[in-house]
């Protein structure tokens, strides 16, 4: 996911996708752990994405131009 789609979203939204994203990491983390995961990479990528976007709602909740 790019920070420009990410830009596009409504707080709202972000706040949603935010916990979507550490709910599917949750889910990959406990997978992992349990027996080995087909693609390990997407658990760094989903990292940050969740950056990404706790980066774009922090600009956005300041008030920020983005």
């Amino acid at each position: 996911m790019k920070a420009k789609e990410l830009r596009s979203l409504a707080v709202d939204d972000l706040l949603k996708k935010n916990q979507e994203m550490r709910e599917d990491l949750f889910r990959l983390r406990f997978k992992h752990s349990i027996r080995r995961l087909e693609n390990s990479a997407k658990l760094s990528q989903l990292k940050k994405d969740i950056a990404r976007v706790q980066t774009v709602l922090t600009q956005k909740q300041k008030g920020q131009s983005v």
